[in-house]
């Protein structure tokens, strides 16, 4: 007698949990279900997307802090001990042959076809 009750509780506590299971993966299952997971999903990696575009921008503006002190640009001008400045724009000279005045070499692309 003790035996069937046993079975017969055990098969019940199966059942129910089993029911229990399967109900909860119905309701996952539903299409308002899905379109809120869905929301969360989208929500969170607007997050994540968001992050890493402030990461990526503030290791822009660290780097560029980095290169603006190894030119010397972020230094205070008005001191007297700095006296650098940046070089002068270049003057290109034509190349010219000495007897005349046209230039050596063709620019031309579609001269050569």
């Amino acid at each position: 007698m003790f035996r069937r009750t046993f079975w017969f509780t055990a098969g019940a506590a199966a059942g129910v949990w089993a029911t229990t299971k399967v109900n909860r993966k119905l309701k996952k299952l539903t299409p308002e279900s899905l379109a809120a997971q869905a929301a969360d999903k989208a929500i969170e990696a607007g997050h994540r997307l968001k992050d890493f575009a402030l990461d990526v921008k503030a290791g822009m503006l660290q780097r560029e802090d980095e290169l603006n002190d190894a030119l010397g640009l972020n230094s205070d001008p008005d001191r007297p001990d700095n006296v650098r400045a940046l070089p002068g724009p270049r003057r290109l000279r034509a190349l010219t042959n000495d007897n005349d005045h046209r230039p050596k070499f063709s620019y031309n692309r579609n001269e050569d076809h």
